[in-house]
């Protein structure tokens, strides 16, 4: 197939409008499978562990470590972190007496981390991660994204779960490096796995057997971004029944038939992005004012009057605000925002040229960013300062209301929806917590938004998503301290001047992540992760061998 036919192939998948599968799904049909319908090959598998990896042990001990345990309380340190067969059974030095008795002797299977000067955090939960997008194939040279590429950027910054919204490159596919991470066969965060639910169903009746039949293929739950209102409320409906998880991007082109609160009264558990929000707080209009030349399957101007919808809902403050905020706290709703995919849009020229890119981004992936429309993301077509203006007062609107949804107490969790528009995986997800903190929280907030309040959203506060004893040693050591400086925990590291020498250094970030037992060295990771974005570099410069990184065309 040659990369003209793929090009509209994608276009027809992803753009008109946004991953729909033609014709009506008969009942238990497979899912939207975005590279079967553009006929490129499957993917492969993300090979075994390697170097990167150690253990399981039985006894992991972490000692004289500065502790956030992600409950929103401040550090406790020096503590020591004992773990047996993945549970932690010790905290010594944790609590309110603060009282650190010293090591005790350790024999057997024991692996002893001195954690001195450093802290640990409960590993991270990014709410939206795609495992690659079938996009990265329609660019000159391009390819798959390598799923061990992607997981193992994932570790080297300090995420041990992930919400896989719409399994994009294959629902089986995906399912199978959820197993093979669950069994520590490769490196890889643990995966809940939601299946994307057909924009073209109608039927109350097929919507349920839709959701069973994606239920018995082992899906976790399923994602939304938009059908017939009646199909979607027996969808969320039979998930609930069968306890499977929902979450909605509310498209444009559906939205005006739900917004946030109708899914919300429905049983949704999370909305993605901002979709929706603005359309639940109109006050003057029901719908958007879009300019009378509008297409939704141009993005750049799906993208650009997104970025004009907020200052269309109620102020911030008002009646209307404050009375959607106290409908959504009483139904236990999350929000995931996701500042970070947009961040582009109101600095383009930073985007473009963020530090990790060059060393980090596979080239494809690179290129798949540039303006393309026949690329999902890829708008920036001719983008002017008043676009970027109106993207900043966005911001402004959209962080008051998380914020104020935070500080009521609703759930607020951390996603970074990576692979797109200029987002990287593993480092969009720290640029979220960024973005978290520019929104006003403080940053035990933002660790609390990026750990417990995932893992509640997934069900999995019982064993993950803080630093408790009795649950998994999901956990991530720093060479520094997160709370004064998000950017350290950047794969490429913090870079300042020290005064006394004069020289630049570079902070270590990340050192291990931990999850299932398993301890990953991430100065490895971040090793490897280079090296095949190098080779990547000198395949598609002619000086490597074809038969890893077959053309595409």
């Amino acid at each position: 197939m040659n990369m003209k036919t793929l090009r509209q192939g994608f276009l027809a998948a992803l753009m008109l409008p946004h991953l729909v599968l033609a014709g009506q799904p008969e009942p238990g049909e497979e899912v939207i499978d975005q590279v079967a319908q553009l006929g490129i090959p499957a993917p492969e598998v993300a090979p075994p562990s390697g170097a990167e990896r150690s253990g399981p042990y039985r006894r992991l001990v972490i000692k004289n470590a500065n502790m956030i345990d992600g409950t929103g309380a401040p550090v406790q340190g020096p503590v020591t972190i004992v773990v047996e067969n993945d549970r932690i059974v010790e905290l010594r030095g944790g609590g309110t007496g603060s009282f650190h008795p010293g090591d005790g002797q350790y024999d057997g299977d024991t692996r002893v981390i001195d954690a001195t000067g450093q802290y640990v955090l409960p590993g991270f939960v990014d709410a939206h991660a795609h495992l690659g997008s079938p996009s990265h194939a329609l660019v000159k040279n391009g390819a798959l994204t390598a799923p061990d590429y992607v997981t193992k950027l994932w570790l080297a910054h300090g995420i041990t779960t992930i919400r896989e919204p719409g399994a994009l490159m294959g629902l089986d596919w995906t399912l199978k490096h959820r197993e093979l991470s669950d069994a520590g066969v490769i490196s890889a965060p643990r995966m809940k796995v939601h299946a994307l639910f057909p924009e073209t169903m109608s039927s109350p009746a097929q919507a349920r057997q839709w959701v069973r039949a994606v239920r018995k293929k082992g899906a976790d739950g399923i994602k939304f971004i938009g059908a017939a209102p009646e199909a979607i409320e027996a969808a969320i409906a039979e998930s609930r029944k069968l306890k499977m998880h929902t979450m909605y991007h509310h498209s444009q082109i559906t939205v005006n038939r739900m917004n946030v609160l109708d899914s919300a009264r429905m049983g949704l558990d999370s909305m993605e992005h901002w979709y929706g929000l603005p359309e639940a707080m109109f006050t003057d209009r029901q719908v958007q004012d879009y300019p009378d030349d509008y297409n939704y399957n141009n993005e750049q101007d799906r993208f650009a009057q997104a970025g004009r919808l907020w200052k269309q809902a109620a102020k911030p403050g008002s009646e209307v605000w404050k009375a959607v905020i106290d409908e959504l706290l009483g139904l236990d709703f999350t929000l995931d925002p996701t500042f970070t995919i947009y961040e582009s849009n109101r600095d383009l020229m930073r985007a473009r040229r963020a530090v990790w890119l060059d060393d980090y981004a596979m080239p494809y992936i690179n290129r798949a960013f540039l303006p393309n429309p026949h690329v999902h993301g890829s708008f920036h077509f001719d983008w002017t300062t008043a676009d970027e203006v109106a993207w900043k007062e966005n911001y402004k609107l959209w962080m008051s209301f998380v914020n104020d949804y935070k500080n009521a107490g609703g759930r607020v969790t951390a996603g970074s929806d990576s692979g797109f528009i200029h987002g990287l995986y593993g480092f969009g997800y720290v640029r979220e917590l960024e973005l978290l903190q520019e929104a006003g929280f403080h940053p035990l907030e933002v660790i609390q938004a990026a750990t417990l309040n995932g893992a509640e959203l997934l069900d999995m506060a019982d064993d993950t998503g803080s630093i408790q004893i009795g649950k998994k040693a999901d956990l991530i050591i720093v060479n520094e301290n997160p709370l004064s400086n998000l950017k350290v925990l950047y794969a490429s590291g913090h870079e300042s001047l020290n005064l006394e020498t004069g020289e630049r250094e570079t902070s270590r970030g990340v050192l291990y992540t931990i999850k299932d037992g398993i301890v990953y060295d991430a100065d490895v990771l971040r090793a490897q992760i280079k090296t095949m974005v190098s080779e990547r570099k000198a395949f598609e410069s002619g000086r490597a061998g074809q038969e890893r990184f077959p053309p595409s065309e």
